[in-house]
């Protein structure tokens, strides 16, 4: 019997409907900290530490390569128990300069039968100023932080600039790296920057304010041409790297999805991965790569990882599988990367095109 039956918890969670239930399993979260022999505990059976995986990246130790994608712990409520799951990184966010309360509910379906997620939720979050004050009580905590950041939705399009301005502003001196996520289907306008001119204006912008490194997100829903020049234009202009991809809104991947929002988990995975090896063969020794859709097995993680990824991440599919799945990717990478003859990630990383 494993240490933590998520099965269990996962049939109780499963009879509320899905924002009920992360704001059920958000209040155990946030309650971790308080219990420290219960937070050891965890973190001692889930988090995986071996020197096969271990990499140094922007400076920080990263301990395994799986971390937790952004939209999950979107006002960094959860940071100090992701360790107790196995994650080596967790990504916060989406950040947005002002509060906004997000798109009407119902705004979060389980497609159970596909294995994924479908929302539809808007950047709901507290805003940049409350992200600090967060941010300022963890001064001593070492672990890899990334912050994904996005313009408010009231904000036009022809003044998206600035809200990403004021968010560089905000967190240059905050976390381990910035995402910049243009690609969320769920605020009006906002694929719409994915254009070259925009990007590289960003981007642009961004290395004057901060030496962060930071990154650009892409949606799975363009051909891999378009993607492989959106993604050309922001390392020109100063992109540390790219991750691919956030969620899809081909609807016609199942019978069962709602004609809004986005769809993540089991339906994306071969579409994300189809892109980001297109990305890979492209852009694999120019930048870095991180890859997330639909991850759920080691086999998963490793083939990202021979098409060109440094990390991964995954959101829905833990929510199917609990963080038993996090153990089993890592260990699984271990025996692979030993079955293929590499001492260290760093060999496979790329593979495919060595």
């Amino acid at each position: 019997m494993s240490f933590f039956s998520y099965e269990t918890a996962k049939k109780i969670l499963f009879q509320f409907n899905p924002e009920t239930a992360h704001l059920i399993g958000g209040m155990a979260l946030k309650s971790l900290p308080y219990t420290p022999i219960v937070l050891k505990a965890l973190k001692n059976h889930y988090f995986v530490k071996n020197p096969s995986l271990k990499q140094k990246l922007f400076g920080r130790v990263f301990e395994n390569p799986v971390g937790l994608a952004a939209g999950f712990d979107k006002n960094g409520e959860y940071i100090t128990a992701m360790p107790t799951l196995g994650f080596g990184y967790t990504e916060i966010g989406t950040i947005t300069p002002e509060p906004q309360i997000g798109n009407p509910r119902p705004r979060l379906f389980r497609l159970k039968e596909d294995r994924s997620i479908q929302n539809a939720m808007g950047f709901n979050n507290r805003g940049a100023d409350f992200m600090v004050k967060r941010l300022n009580k963890l001064y001593f905590f070492d672990y890899p932080i990334g912050i994904n950041i996005g313009k408010n939705k009231i904000t036009p399009e022809d003044k998206a600039l600035d809200d990403y301005e004021k968010l560089l502003h905000t967190f240059k001196e905050y976390g381990d790296y910035i995402v910049i996520n243009i690609s969320s289907p769920n605020t009006p306008g906002l694929r719409d920057l994915q254009n070259e001119k925009f990007i590289t204006d960003l981007f642009t912008m961004a290395k004057k304010i901060t030496n962060q490194p930071i990154f650009l997100k892409i949606a799975p829903d363009m051909t891999p041409e378009d993607a492989i020049v959106l993604c050309n234009s922001a390392v020109n202009a100063g992109a540390y790297g790219i991750i691919a991809t956030n969620t899809t809104i081909d609807y016609s991947v199942t019978k069962h999805a709602k004609d809004f929002g986005g769809i993540s988990g089991a339906l994306v995975r071969e579409k994300s991965y189809e892109l980001f090896k297109a990305i890979g063969k492209e852009l694999y020794g120019k930048t870095m790569l991180i890859s997330v859709g639909g991850i759920e097995t080691a086999e998963d993680a490793y083939r990202r990882i021979k098409a060109g990824a440094t990390l991964i991440q995954v959101y829905s599919m833990l929510i199917y599988n609990g963080p038993k799945m996090i153990k089993e990717i890592n260990e699984g990478l271990i025996e692979l990367l030993e079955a293929d003859g590499y001492n260290h990630i760093s060999e496979a990383i790329g593979a495919d095109w060595k």
